[in-house]
C-alpha cells in the first residue's frame, strides 16, 4: 500500500511539473509564398493562387504548407540537410528542430487569434511566432492577438523587405504592413520601440557595435560579425516609446543610434520582439521550383545570417516563460490508451471530427524525447498501434499532438 501512495503522489509531481517543448508557429496566412517569395518551412503542394486578397486554392502555383512538414521532425538528424523539406525557409526549421525545438506552420486558412480555445493554433499554444514578410494586412482582431500574445510572453520575429514590395498586388507591402500592426492597433500605439522605414538599399555591412554577451550577436551559434541586404529597409528606433529597444547592426557609414538600424529587439511586456530589415537572409535558395529564389542563409555573409537568425530565434523562445501548450490531460472522450500498464506496445484511440495529420511523441522522467511518429487520423475512430523498445520501462508521458491541442497520459510500462 505504501509503494502505491508513493506512486500516486510521484505521478502528480510528474504531471504537474513537466516542461513543455517550446514551440515555433511559422505563419502562412499572409500570402507569404505570392510572387518569388516562398517564406514557408514545407510545402508538399503548390496549388496556391493569389490575386490582391487571400490564397485561393487550385490557382497558381504557390506554396501550400500544410501544419507539420513532411517526413516527421522527429526523424531529423544532426547530419538532415535543409532540402529534407521543400521550402525557403527549411534551413530555419531544420536548424530549430536540430536545436531540440517543435516547428509548425500555421496555413493559408488558419487564424491569428490569442486565448481562442475553439482555435487548436491559437498562439497560447506557441512560444514564437514567426512572420518572415507579410503580404496581406493584418485585421483589427488580429493585432489585438499579436499584441496580446507578445505582453503574455510570447516572442514575436518581424520579418521585413524592401518598400514597394507588394507580392500580391493589394497595395500593401511588409513595411507598411508592420507600421500598420505597430501605430493603428486598439492597445498601445509604437509597444516595440520600433517602426520601419520605406527603404530600399543593397549592401554588406559590418558597422555592429560592441556588445559583449548580446545574445543576437554573440549566442549560442557564434559571433555575428556581418549582414548583407539585397533590397531591404532599415527601421527608425523610439526609445521614448520602448525604453528596452536596441539596434544591433546598421547601415555602413551610419552611428548607431537611433536611425538605419538593420536589425533590433525589445521587450514588451512579458514577451520579447525581433526586427529584421530584410527576408533575403532568411532564404535557403530551395522551395518552390516555380520561384526564383537564392541563398543567402549560407552563401550571402559567409553564414552569419544563419548564425544571427538562429541566435534572434532562441533569444525569443527562451524570453517566453509564461507561454504554456494547451494539454488535455486524459480527456476519455477524446483519448484512451491501452493496455495501461503496458510491456512496451499499446494502442491509442482517439475521436476525430476530420481527416487530418497528428504526431505521437513520449518523454522520459528527464524530459528526452524517445519516440515520435507522425501519424494520418481518420474521420471518427482511430486506433493507432505504438511498438517500442521491448527493454523500455518506467513511467512516460505521451502526447498526441492535433490541430485540436496536445492530448496527453502518463504510460506505465513494466
Amino acid at each position: 500500500m505504501k509503494k502505491v501512495i508513493t506512486l500516486i503522489l510521484f505521478l502528480a509531481l510528474f504531471i504537474t511539473t513537466w516542461a513543455q517543448q517550446k514551440r515555433f508557429l511559422f505563419d502562412a496566412t499572409k500570402a507569404e509564398s505570392a510572387g518569388n517569395a516562398d517564406w514557408v518551412i514545407d510545402a508538399d503542394q503548390h496549388n496556391l493562387g493569389f490575386s490582391n486578397g487571400p490564397a485561393v486554392v487550385g490557382q497558381g502555383n504557390e506554396s501550400n504548407p500544410q501544419i507539420l512538414p513532411t517526413p516527421a521532425q522527429s526523424t531529423v538528424t544532426a547530419s538532415t540537410i535543409e532540402s529534407y523539406w521543400e521550402g525557403a525557409l527549411s534551413s530555419w526549421g531544420i536548424d530549430l528542430v536540430k536545436k531540440g525545438y517543435h516547428v509548425e506552420t500555421l496555413p493559408y486558412n488558419g487564424a491569428i487569434t490569442y486565448g481562442n480555445t475553439g482555435n487548436a493554433q491559437d498562439l497560447s499554444h506557441y512560444n514564437v511566432f514567426i512572420v518572415c514578410e507579410p503580404n496581406i494586412v493584418f485585421t483589427s482582431a488580429e493585432k489585438t492577438a499579436l499584441l496580446q500574445f507578445v505582453q503574455n510572453g510570447g516572442g514575436l520575429m518581424m520579418v521585413s523587405d524592401h518598400d514597394n514590395s507588394d507580392r500580391n498586388n493589394d497595395n500593401w507591402d511588409s513595411p507598411h504592413i508592420w507600421d500598420d500592426l505597430i501605430t493603428n492597433n486598439s492597445i498601445k500605439s509604437d509597444p516595440f520601440g520600433i517602426t520601419f522605414d520605406y527603404a530600399d538599399f543593397s549592401q554588406t555591412s559590418t558597422n555592429i557595435p560592441n556588445l559583449p554577451g548580446d545574445p543576437l550577436l554573440h549566442g549560442i551559434m557564434g559571433d555575428v560579425t556581418r549582414v548583407q541586404w539585397s533590397d531591404g529597409t532599415s527601421m527608425t528606433l523610439n526609445p521614448n516609446n520602448n525604453s528596452t529597444v536596441k539596434g544591433i547592426i546598421y547601415k555602413t557609414g551610419s552611428s548607431f543610434g537611433n536611425t538605419n538600424a538593420m536589425v533590433a529587439y525589445a521587450s514588451y511586456g512579458s514577451g520579447r520582439v525581433v526586427g529584421f530589415g530584410d527576408s533575403s537572409p532568411c532564404d535557403d535558395g530551395s522551395g518552390d521550383p516555380n520561384d526564383n529564389l537564392y541563398d543567402g542563409w549560407i552563401t550571402d555573409a559567409g553564414g552569419n545570417h544563419e548564425k544571427l537568425i538562429i541566435n534572434a530565434s532562441i533569444w525569443l523562445a527562451e524570453g517566453s516563460g509564461s507561454v504554456s501548450v494547451q494539454t488535455i490531460q486524459n480527456e476519455q472522450a477524446k483519448m484512451v490508451v491501452s493496455p495501461n500498464p503496458s510491456h512496451g506496445s499499446f494502442n491509442i484511440r482517439f475521436m476525430n471530427g476530420v481527416s487530418r495529420m497528428a504526431e505521437v511523441k513520449l518523454f522520459n522522467m528527464t524530459d528526452e524525447e524517445i519516440f515520435s511518429e507522425q501519424v494520418s487520423l481518420k474521420t471518427g475512430d482511430n486506433s493507432l498501434p505504438v511498438i517500442l523498445d521491448n527493454k523500455l520501462k518506467g513511467i512516460f508521458l505521451l502526447e498526441l499532438i492535433t490541430q485540436e491541442g496536445v492530448f496527453s497520459s502518463k504510460v506505465v510500462i513494466e
